[in-house]
């Protein structure tokens, strides 16, 4: 109401509060706190961008000083404290923090130790390579431009935003009575979501989740996919998938967890080492939980903790205690400290200035349509600059068809307004054509000058019907989206760090602690085991003396060695016929100079007195169709379904009952269609057809493979033939050749056999071992009794005869020998080795080891 004052207004004191306190709050909201849906940033990342743009600071530009760069943003767009600027370009230019940072940072801009930037006078900083797909078009009129706080510069609303860049960095800020909390994603996941749904407008949240699996934080670390939630009518502990169910909502939770492994320590004891933490866990703040729990006694058995972190990587060590389990440890580590933590996911950002919540399909398709917008503005930019190209050039083309009468009616002229009067009135050109043909350099007149105009105006003719269908044809608008998106895949995307996980509830196991890797594990003769990873063997030329691999102790001596991978099955065959398993991961990992421990320390091996394990073999499944052969010392081979090995008791089964004086040596895997050969000590080899032996139940005792001729021989390699493979053989000094299988005439089991390589005596010794190998990217490890080991290529061992000897490929101390071959491609342990026929290849028994 009006009062006896005039103009001034009585209002109640609640109301103008409520106002105010709404007005302050939309402020926050739009003005601060919450990204736009469209670029995925807040305005003071925007501004920083586009300053950074406008000073030329591009990927190839020198890098200038942050507080120049803060200075020119706080005096033309960001009128607030240069801190809170500087705060946010710091952000951008973390690598630890966004997962494609947008600021490449020279100089000190914090650790995950939670220090902070150096001063901006100390940094510099310049825009990254990704950055420009930001920023790209800009200058076609793409986006809105508004005046700055002072009316003295111009900004723009929006960034053309080639990235969809709130899902792929992320975002977070807290606003009044609402908060946002959006993880980064992979670049390629998210790429080929918008594709998708680009080619299908109807596919759902759901549906995309097939393309995005999760967030991918910059920190890497592991995500569960799975979660154990309790249903609030029913009471009842359901398994559901909190990706899918905080993607189709906009909101949600998943777990984070550390990556860490199994490491062997000083003492015999066993380290857990944390190589990744989840995003935005404070390093040094973790290391004073955890020894804040360890002086607490809330976490006992952890003998020492210190962070080996470097340049090179991220390394927490954390050192158990001999009487305590690694994995009781490592749980209470979990659930204690911040190595898991919950990311609580909400996807709220502006959507035409008002804040939603947006499900994943939402968030995609709206940076779907701000392409669409900007593709099209970028278009018509396109067209008008041609169309006036194209009316100036046709203006050209007039005063070259008139060459004389347009001299003659510029001299006539006084002056150059009543030239450009002239030429309008008597050729009917515009004022625009008038002016270019006054500015027409007389260069211009010659005839290939003439003919560049020509062929520029057919050129400019075209790119505007080309333009023109663009705008017409919807689709062809969303063919330069996808095309534009997949060149931002391949050029940034890289490879995800974040793995998915199945189920967060379960207890940690090693399957989950240990990487996915190569490694090359060694078998001593007194049964010592470890594993070392493929790297540790550099490669080396045919005729090396190698490393050594495996330091041997008194009276023992390396017996075989094999490639795998750290999620394979191992089972191990003994010299009794019965057979135990474990997971390769389940080796300890030791250094070269380690002996390692003995395999019946491993869990799940548990053999008598006098049994000691002879042959190994690497399987990555159990799946039907597939067979294990297996032979003895004197020749007996048999074959049995290898599903019936899938569940093996720590006290171990029965694989083979052996005869008086005799053991089982060798195991591979077979389809039931192949040849099978065997190799003896003294140089004989015999091939059959795999089905002259039946299948058989564990208990059975096989038949003859091959007759050993003369006292002393023993078999010393039996495998499943590959197609295409040559035969490696070695003899104990160091001799070896390749040969072609094919040399080898496929007869029926039971024989002697024919030459597999002349012997000499002392120069040769006996054959030590075979294995198959192919030329192809194929490298070998060679080792010798005494722990030597070489690392070359298969190509590096030429081919010879049946009948010629070789050449050295490992020279030898005195009184060493060799004993096995392991062949492996680099990257590519083949989890049992799957050959060419589809049968994994053999692990190794004394004197061999697997194929690739």
């Amino acid at each position: 109401m009006t009062d006896n004052l005039g103009d001034v207004r009585t209002i109640r004191i609640e109301d103008e509060m409520r106002t105010s306190y709404l007005d302050y709050a939309m402020s926050v909201i739009v003005a601060r706190a919450l990204p736009d849906v469209r670029d995925g940033l807040k305005p003071v990342h925007r501004r920083i961008l586009y300053t950074m743009g406008e000073m030329g600071l591009s990927s190839t530009s020198s890098y200038r000083k942050c507080a120049a760069i803060v200075g020119e943003v706080m005096g033309k767009l960001h009128p607030h404290g240069d801190a809170a600027i500087y705060d946010a370009l710091v952000r951008l230019a973390q690598d630890f923090s966004m997962r494609y940072p947008l600021i490449a940072g020279q100089g000190n801009f914090g650790s995950v130790d939670g220090d902070s930037a150096a001063a901006m006078r100390y940094t510099e900083a310049r825009l990254a390579a990704i950055a420009a797909e930001m920023l790209a078009d800009i200058d076609k009129e793409t986006v809105d431009f508004v005046e700055n706080y002072d009316g003295q510069h111009r900004e723009p609303t929006i960034l053309p935003a080639k990235l969809p860049n709130l899902l792929i960095n992320g975002s977070s800020g807290i606003a009044v009575g609402m908060a946002t909390n959006i993880p980064p994603h992979h670049l390629g996941e998210i790429v080929d979501a918008e594709i998708a749904l680009i080619d299908d407008p109807e596919l759902t949240s759901d549906d995309l989740c097939a393309f995005v699996r999760g967030p991918d934080f910059p920190t890497g670390g592991s995500i569960f996919r799975y979660e154990q939630q309790k249903n609030a009518i029913t009471g009842a502990t359901e398994t559901v998938d909190a990706i899918r169910q905080m993607y189709a909502h906009g909101h949600g939770r998943v777990v984070m967890r550390a990556q860490v492994a199994f490491e062997e320590a000083r003492r015999d004891r066993v380290a857990i080492i944390v190589t990744e933490l989840p995003y935005q866990v404070n390093k040094a703040a973790l290391l004073e939980k955890i020894a804040d729990l360890v002086k607490d006694k809330r976490i006992e058995g952890i003998a020492d903790l210190r962070d080996e972190s470097d340049r090179d990587g991220m390394r927490i060590y954390i050192e158990v205690k001999n009487d305590a389990n690694p994995h009781t440890v490592l749980n209470n580590l979990f659930k204690h400290t911040p190595m898991q933590l919950a990311f609580n996911l909400n996807m709220l950002a502006l959507v035409d200035g008002q804040p939603q919540t947006l499900p994943l399909k939402s968030a995609i398709a709206h940076h779907v349509e701000h392409r669409r917008e900007i593709v099209r503005r970028r278009t018509e930019f396109d067209l008008g600059k041609a169309r006036e190209r194209a009316h100036v050039l046709e203006g050209l083309k007039i005063a070259l068809d008139h060459l004389d009468e347009v001299i003659r009616t510029i001299r006539e002229s006084a002056d150059v307004e009543t030239a450009r009067a002239n030429l309008v009135a008597r050729f009917g050109l515009s004022e625009i054509q008038a002016q270019a043909i006054l500015d027409m350099r007389l260069a211009r007149l010659a005839a290939l000058e003439r003919k560049k105009i020509e062929d520029e105006y057919l050129a400019v003719i075209q790119l505007i019907a080309e333009l023109e269908d663009i705008l017409a044809n919807p689709g062809r608008v969303l063919a330069i989206i996808k095309d534009e998106l997949l060149e931002l895949k391949r050029k940034y995307a890289g490879e995800r760090r974040t793995r998915v996980v199945d189920d967060s509830s379960r207890e940690m196991t090693d399957e989950d602690l240990i990487a996915d890797e190569d490694v090359v594990v060694t078998i001593s003769r007194r049964g010592y085991i470890k594993r070392q990873p493929v790297a540790t063997y550099r490669r080396q030329g045919r005729g090396g003396k190698g490393i050594i691999g495996h330091v041997t102790r008194e009276e023992d001596a390396v017996d075989s060695l094999l490639v795998a991978n750290t999620h394979d099955w191992a089972l191990f065959f003994t010299n009794r016929g019965r057979v135990f398993s474990a997971k390769v991961h389940s080796v300890p990992d030791a250094s070269r100079q380690a002996k390692g421990i003995p395999i019946i320390n491993l869990p799940g091996v548990q053999v008598e007195a006098g049994e000691v394990p002879t042959a190994t073999l690497v399987v990555p499944d159990f799946k039907a169709g597939r067979y294990l052969v297996m032979a003895t010392r004197r020749g007996v081979i048999k074959k049995t379904p290898l599903e019936q090995f899938e569940k093996v008791r720590s006290s171990g089964i029965r694989a083979l009952t052996l005869a008086d004086g005799d053991e089982l040596a060798w195991v591979d895997v077979a389809t039931g269609h192949d040849d099978a050969i065997i190799a003896t000590a003294l140089g004989k080899l015999a091939r059959f057809v795999e089905t002259e032996v039946r299948p058989m139940g564990r208990d059975a005792a096989g038949v003859i493979g091959i007759r050993l001729a003369r006292a002393g021989d023993e078999v010393v390699s039996m495998s499943v033939v590959q197609p295409g493979r040559d035969l490696l053989v070695l003899t104990e000094t160091g001799y070896g050749k390749r040969v072609a299988l094919s040399e080898f005439r496929r007869k029926h089991r039971g024989g002697q056999g024919v030459m597999l390589i002349p012997l000499e005596g002392r120069k040769t010794g006996r054959v030590a071992a075979v294995q198959q190998v192919t030329e192809a990217d194929e490298e070998l490890l060679l080792i010798s009794a005494g722990g030597q080991v070489v690392r070359t290529q298969t190509n590096t061992i030429n081919r010879y005869s049946s009948g010629a000897r070789g050449v050295i490929t490992m020279r030898l101390n005195e009184g060493d020998r060799v004993v096995g071959i392991a062949a492996f491609r680099e990257g590519l342990a083949e989890r049992g080795g799957m050959g060419d026929n589809g049968a994994p290849d053999a692990g190794p028994g004394p004197g061999s080891a697997p194929a690739s």
